[in-house]
């Protein structure tokens, strides 16, 4: 399946598209990482975060990606965010959707931003917060070289549920000449 996945840029006409996939997998987010504002969950409200997240990408803070199967249906996330050239340092999550989990997307979509992070915008490390109940994503980021920080855990809610988020980094080598 991770063979026929397009990764690209969000654009401002993903807005439909984005909020059928955040809408039909609420819930399952919602059990690894902290809920969003309801408002998030309209028209105006995913237009509303699309355009931070454009903003943010044009000046160089972030890399917001979705995920799309050759049908053009959205199946995951992957952002590069609070990118900062000057200390070389970053901040890589994604959402896949509950229906796509176990094919190899989150593994595809670590690894487009882990190359995104090293060459297009030569960072040495980056970060990720990955809850104490979401051992699929440890071990994709631990595959990948991220290791486990030894930094007090930060509180969540995840489903009406308290949840504990750990800090990973992942040393990046340089890009290649």
């Amino acid at each position: 399946m991770a063979g026929h996945m397009i990764i690209r840029t969000l654009q401002a006409a993903d807005a439909p598209a984005l909020l059928g996939f955040e809408l039909a997998n609420r819930t399952w987010f919602e059990q690894h990482v902290a809920a969003r504002a309801p408002s998030f969950y309209s028209h105006q409200g995913i237009t509303t975060h699309i355009t931070e997240y454009l903003g943010l990408h044009d000046q160089g803070a972030m890399l917001p990606c979705v995920l799309v199967d050759v049908g053009g249906v959205i199946v995951g996330r992957a952002n590069l965010r609070h990118i900062d050239r000057a200390a070389g340092t970053g901040e890589v999550g994604y959402r896949i959707a509950h229906d796509a989990g176990g094919q190899g997307l989150g593994s595809l979509a670590l690894r487009h931003l882990l190359d995104a992070a090293r060459n297009d915008y030569q960072l040495r490390t980056l970060d990720a917060w990955i809850t104490d109940d979401n051992p699929g994503s440890r071990r994709i980021v631990e595959k990948h070289g991220f290791m486990r920080l030894d930094l007090a855990p930060l509180p969540e809610i995840c489903g009406e549920q308290q949840r504990w988020a750990y800090a990973y980094r992942c040393a990046l080598a340089p890009p290649a000449p």
